[in-house]
């Protein structure tokens, strides 16, 4: 093996290094700097893009684009808390559902579009849409609240500029059944009537559901049965109520005819017109039940007292006289019994002007009712007070209340003698309620006495529900004429009821207007021929999911509890009516 010795003299020296300076040197810098500076921009605007990509499909919940046009003029909380009846079922609900907009921009051919479109939603105009298409807004509603099956529809199309941006929707699974008590509320989820619009603000919050006092089983019942009156009688409406004589809560009310608060398009005047709550009536002889209530309890008659009812009364260019006139002496029993006019305007003579004033304010007949609806009507009642209105107001003409402030007069009658405001709201079992007193336990039994005798024996006859203890009272009235004077054909016939009346639960008014007599009722279309029915019917059906049974009206304790003596004539024997 050899080995080869390197000499160094082999090797070939190093080029020389190349050395700039001065303005080249400077400029070689300036280029570094800026492309350090580019690299950092790029980098930077490429770390933004990222970050936003990741933001956009990662953490963005997928959801409708939110319009600039809808923003500024949110200015609540959209998802209105539930209304539900007194044992929770379903009143009123939000539910979320599209609606169909526009962009005109991307719209091609507005008018072969606007026909396309129309053939899954025929209900739209097809010039409204060409115009709506045409034009140089960049939004436009075409129609909101669709369902599923015509959003599909749409959708199928595939018509450009047109899409979905959801909305809530109040629906009302009882539709008509509660309408003029639940109200309804728009578009923009903003109450417009009933306890939507009362308590506009509590529903908006999305609280807890709105528990009102009322039974929807009861409100079926209580509607089928006036409109089955209507029917009959060839009526042009009706009102009813079940209240509880003890709480005052409105259990079942019902104005007829009514509306579909879901079909906003379609609601006439007269059907949203509240016969409750807004109209006032003068309700006939049913007053004669406060009137009745008021004397005795003044003390200046009693139950074994009487007047004569023999002859009519005359006052100026008036003449008051009895539909089922007796012609003789009659005693306050049976004043109340026979509704005797005549008898009811001397009770009323004797109490006075100035406290039977006093005693229809104390009833609340005076002030519109503190009822939970913006529907109310503002009783009418004469000013100044003179001895004429004293004595029609005792048979109920020359005041109008609603009937929803009849019946709360009838609880505070009957259930010992103490007024609670009506209401709409379930009260909370455990509150302590503190009422008014109108009247006094002794008169509040004497009432109720009278009005069981006027279903055993007077005008009710056709209210008594066999086991129930109905006690009530007619009232037929003549509506007043547009042009003053009252109208002999057009009657406000109604019946009012409590229930077990010796001990009672509930009070049921049935009122139908302008019914016509028929064949069944011999032509006449009274109180007694009319409504009584209905509400013997309502007591019957609503009394077991009302928790009331019947009873054997001829047990012992019954009968002394109800019995009443009618006196006589000098020299006759009084008589025991039970």
């Amino acid at each position: 093996m050899t080995h080869t010795r390197l000499d160094t003299t082999d090797i070939p020296a190093p080029e020389k290094t190349l050395k700039i300076e001065g303005n080249g040197k400077q400029a070689l810098e300036q280029g570094r700097t800026r492309l350090l500076i580019a690299g950092s921009v790029f980098a930077l605007a490429f770390c933004v893009i990222a970050a936003r990509v990741i933001d956009v499909s990662v953490f963005e919940r997928a959801e409708e684009p939110r319009l600039a046009e809808e923003r500024g003029t949110l200015t609540h909380k959209t998802g209105r808390a539930d209304i539900v009846d007194r044992n929770g079922m379903l009143l009123a609900t939000t539910l979320n559902v599209p609606s169909l907009y526009a962009d005109p921009k991307y719209v091609m051919e507005p008018a072969v579009s606007a026909a396309k479109l129309r053939t899954v939603l025929p209900e739209l105009d097809h010039a409204d849409l060409v115009a709506k298409f045409s034009d140089n807004k960049r939004f436009t509603w075409i129609k909101r609240n669709l369902t599923p099956r015509q959003q599909y529809a749409v959708n199928k199309l595939g018509i450009p500029g047109l899409y979905f941006q959801n909305e809530s929707k109040r629906i009302y699974p009882q539709g008509r059944l509660t309408a003029h008590i639940v109200g309804r509320a728009g578009f923009d989820d903003v109450g417009l009537s009933g306890i939507e619009k009362s308590f506009d603000s509590m529903l908006r919050d999305g609280s807890d559901p709105l528990r009102l006092s009322i039974d929807v089983r009861i409100q079926h019942i209580l509607r089928e049965e006036l409109q089955t009156q209507i029917d009959a009688f060839d009526g042009i409406g009706a009102a009813g109520i079940v209240m509880d004589v003890n709480t005052s809560e409105i259990v079942a009310m019902i104005s007829l005819p009514d509306f579909d608060p879901n079909r906003r398009d379609k609601i006439s005047d007269d059907a949203v017109f509240n016969r409750a709550t807004l109209g006032v009536y003068e309700m006939g002889s049913t007053f004669k039940i406060f009137n009745t209530a008021m004397a005795l309890d003044y003390g200046t008659t009693t139950m074994h007292n009487g007047y004569d009812a023999s002859k009519p009364i005359r006052i100026a260019r008036f003449t008051i006289n009895d539909d089922h006139a007796k012609n003789r002496w009659l005693s306050v029993p049976e004043i109340f019994m026979y509704s005797s006019n005549i008898g009811s305007v001397k009770m009323a003579m004797d109490v006075g002007g100035e406290r039977q004033k006093g005693f229809m304010k104390k009833l609340g007949f005076l002030d519109t009712s503190a009822i939970e609806l913006p529907e109310r009507g503002r009783p009418l009642s004469p000013n100044p007070w003179r001895p004429i209105n004293t004595m029609t107001i005792s048979f109920g003409h020359g005041i109008a209340v609603s009937p929803v402030q009849l019946a709360n007069g009838v609880s505070s009658i009957v259930n010992g003698g103490v007024r609670h405001p009506a209401t709409l709201l379930r009260r909370d079992t455990t509150e302590m309620l503190v009422g008014e007193r109108v009247v006094s336990e002794k008169t509040s039994q004497a009432m109720r006495r009278l009005l069981r005798l006027v279903v055993e024996k007077g005008t009710g006859r056709n209210a008594n529900a066999k086991g129930y203890l109905v006690g009530g009272k007619t009232g037929t009235a003549e509506k007043p004429g547009r042009g003053g004077g009252y109208q002999r054909k057009a009657l406000l016939s109604s019946f009012v009821a409590a229930f077990p009346v010796n001990d009672p639960q509930y009070v049921v008014l049935a009122m139908v207007d302008e019914p016509k007599g028929n064949k069944s009722s011999y032509g006449y279309a009274t109180g007694g021929w009319v409504a009584a029915p209905a509400v013997k019917r309502i007591v019957e059906r609503a009394a077991p999911m009302l928790n009331v049974t019947p009873v054997d009206e001829e047990a012992p304790e019954i009968r002394r509890s109800l019995m009443v003596k009618i006196p006589q004539t000098k020299g006759k024997k009084a008589l025991a009516s039970f």
